[in-house]
């Protein structure tokens, strides 16, 4: 894409449809496009869970961040970012499946493919245009803040992965059958 400098006057690169700093966005990776319009509906509609995949998808296409829609938002919000799906090819960490095509924004704590193990689950502040940096912080402090005073208010979820290293590496099945083993 060819970028056109239309930015001699205050807020004509917003109005033509186009970034305001070029290089930025240009340098803005798809998976961070569709954290920022995940996080953007989980703000915006704070009583929803979760959303669909195609939602996210047109929220990427009316924040319009790079000009336009690309073709890989679709499928990073469906496959490439979600944590609990195996890898194919992106390993990143920024959504979770909640059920058939619905995501929502990835929280420290989640159940994740183990080929995911130390990926991104947030943009890099750096990354990010300026404008959508506080995302990050509100992400911080009240989505990963709010579930996490929510876990600790709830001793049930409070205990949530609690011995998970019992199992780790071994399939459910293997584990009910190796505890069974001596009995008769």
């Amino acid at each position: 894409m060819v970028w056109k400098d239309r930015r001699t006057e205050p807020g004509m690169a917003e109005a033509a449809g186009e970034p305001a700093d070029p290089s930025l966005e240009r340098a803005l990776s798809v998976a961070d496009e569709v954290w920022v319009a995940a996080a953007l509906l989980h703000r915006e509609q704070s009583g929803r869970e979760d959303f669909s995949a195609k939602e996210i998808a047109a929220r990427a296409g009316r924040e319009n961040i790079t000009g336009r829609l690309r073709p890989g938002v679709y499928v990073h919000a469906s496959q490439h970012c979600v944590a609990n799906r195996p890898p194919n090819p992106g390993r990143s960490r920024m959504l979770l499946a909640t059920g058939k095509a619905r995501r929502r924004l990835f929280r420290p704590g989640d159940a994740y493919h183990p080929a995911r193990e130390g990926s991104r689950t947030v943009p890099e502040r750096g990354n990010l245009p300026a404008r959508y940096r506080e995302l990050l912080d509100w992400y911080a402090r009240e989505y990963v803040g709010a579930a996490r005073d929510a876990q600790r208010a709830d001793p049930l979820l409070a205990i949530r992965g609690l011995g998970k290293e019992i199992w780790k590496g071994e399939g459910a099945d293997d584990y009910v059958r190796r505890l069974r083993r001596g009995w008769s």
